[in-house]
């Protein structure tokens, strides 16, 4: 019997895995369009996030996560900057089905990602001449379980229980939803 697999019975059952095989950006863009008179501004812009995520099997037992995050500053009915960072992930998941597989492809593998977008949407961001936003982490296990409360209470099946969005003045701490 090989070692990752657990015998039931007369079947040999594979035991959960879920392994991180590459991260990638998948998409990124940057538009200051106020520049450079917008360096000039003494004022704060404030700054609209959205986030949320995706995941599609695209081969036997791999799958593609795809974390994106919306960054729009303004200032008045100016655009400062908008910047949008799609952070992707393939997973290999070999026993995993059903409710479990939604959860881990919604929370677990989300919260992977994270760390990369952060540091993504800051450097580019630096880059645009603007301080980093510095994202505070994430409890996508979190935002997952409300989702699916909402959805159970709501009766929508279309729920995306990975989005979130808010809107906080540049250099702040963004919310985290715990």
């Amino acid at each position: 019997m090989a070692d990752n697999e657990t015998a039931v019975g007369a079947e040999a059952v594979p035991t959960p895995q879920l392994a991180l095989q590459r991260i990638y950006v998948k998409d990124m863009s940057f538009e200051s369009p106020e520049s450079p008179q917008v360096f000039l501004q003494k004022d704060n812009p404030q700054v609209k996030l959205d986030i949320g995520s995706s995941a599609r099997k695209f081969d036997d037992g791999l799958f593609e996560v795809v974390l994106t995050v919306t960054a729009t500053a303004t200032s008045g009915e100016k655009t400062v900057y908008l910047v949008e960072i799609q952070q992707a992930g393939v997973f290999a998941v070999v026993g995993i089905e059903g409710a479990d597989l939604e959860k881990a492809l919604a929370s677990f593998c989300p919260n992977v990602l994270f760390p990369y977008l952060r540091e993504s949407i800051d450097g580019l961001l630096i880059k645009g001449g603007f301080p980093p936003l510095h994202l505070a982490p994430m409890n996508f296990e979190a935002i997952y379980a409300q989702a699916k409360q909402q959805q159970a209470a709501g009766g929508n099946s279309q729920a995306q229980p990975e989005t979130q969005s808010g809107e906080q003045p540049a250099g702040e701490q963004p919310e985290a939803s715990d």
